[in-house]
């Protein structure tokens, strides 16, 4: 079986963990993305079958006796089912950053192996394989089998895609004693990440580059752990090589670099003021 942990390795050699899908969460998760299919299917069919029947009495009303137009209705309603069927996984996965509403609803998400969100291409790829992972159909023995021989809880789809299926976390917002009781009113300067002490000179950021970091430390308790963690990386990475700070990778967390960073950086321009 996997580690229960991916850890993940950023340039600056600071490792970022996420927690694996159990296999009985992506079962589960699964099941119900499948009975979705199911019942969806089973709608779209019988109201084609209901509305191809009231079509072929109206045209009869209209043109005398002819099924041209129940013929369209039932070819319109395989084109929807053949989406339904093959498209589910794809189009959710893509427009809901690695979910589908089984995966939202078991809290999971698939992401890329070096922890950057899932594109629509990987989640083609990945899906593309599904038809193998399910056989013998609809037992997903192939997939199973993966996800136990894989380290990383891998089905083969995924091994195409270069994707992994993590947990989601709850994104640690502030308390209520906590909002009454700091002087900071402003969300973006309360510290809830890992504290990070580093020694560099902060006068040499920006006030646009400020901008982007107050509105991340503003809106990250509306973002998924995974997700948050990667957009901290992305944000702190270019001012990591621009302030070149000495810090301890041990310790280093890129969320609570940030909330050094902006505070070191109100001292500095309010001293200049």
């Amino acid at each position: 079986m996997a580690d229960e942990t991916l850890l993940i390795e950023t340039p600056e050699h600071v490792e970022l963990q996420f927690a694996l899908a159990t296999i009985g969460n992506r079962f589960l998760a699964c099941a119900i993305d499948h009975l979705i299919q199911v019942v969806a299917i089973v709608v779209i069919y019988v109201s084609a079958y209901e509305l191809s029947g009231w079509v072929r009495k109206l045209s009869e009303r209209l043109v005398g006796e002819t099924q041209e137009g129940s013929l369209w209705l039932m070819a319109l309603a395989i084109l929807v089912i053949f989406v339904v069927v093959f498209g589910y996984f794809v189009i959710f996965e893509t427009i809901w950053s690695g979910q589908t509403p089984g995966k939202r609803w078991m809290k999971l998400r698939v992401i890329q192996e070096d922890g950057r969100p899932i594109t629509f291409f990987a989640a083609l790829s990945r899906n593309l394989i599904r038809g193998m992972d399910i056989m013998p159909f609809p037992f997903y023995s192939i997939g199973i089998l993966s996800v136990f021989a894989s380290d990383r809880a891998k089905r083969l789809g995924d091994f195409v895609a270069n994707t992994v299926v993590v947990k989601e976390r709850a994104a640690e917002a502030p308390s209520f004693a906590e909002v009454f009781e700091s002087e900071a009113i402003d969300s973006a300067h309360r510290r809830v990440a890992r504290p990070v002490d580093f020694s560099g000179d902060v006068r040499g950021v920006s006030p646009a580059e400020i901008v982007v970091v107050e509105n991340f430390l503003r809106r990250r308790y509306d973002i998924p752990e995974q997700p948050r963690q990667w957009l901290a990386w992305r944000i702190a990475l270019p001012l990591v090589e621009k302030i070149r700070p000495y810090y301890d990778p041990a310790s280093f967390d890129y969320e609570g670099f940030l909330e050094e960073l902006l505070a070191r950086y109100r001292v500095v321009t309010r001293y200049k003021e």
